[in-house]
């Protein structure tokens, strides 16, 4: 599935309109993704390090 992204005004009243129009035809979905599900996603698909302590963590970063 592909994914659209769209920045615009919310102050442009056409703007407005024409995306109110577009979801009504209910051909799109909305996801609303917060910084918060998206640190979610990276537990769970393992982008994330863990370190003991902050001498383990600048090891790994300096060396």
């Amino acid at each position: 599935m592909a994914e659209i992204t769209l920045k615009f005004d919310k102050r442009n009243v056409i703007a407005k309109k024409t995306l109110e129009y577009i979801l009504s035809l209910g051909v799109f979905k909305t996801v609303n993704k917060t910084a918060l599900n998206m640190s979610l996603e990276d537990v769970k698909k393992g982008r994330v390090n863990k370190y003991k302590n902050t001498d383990e963590l600048f090891d790994k970063i300096l060396n």
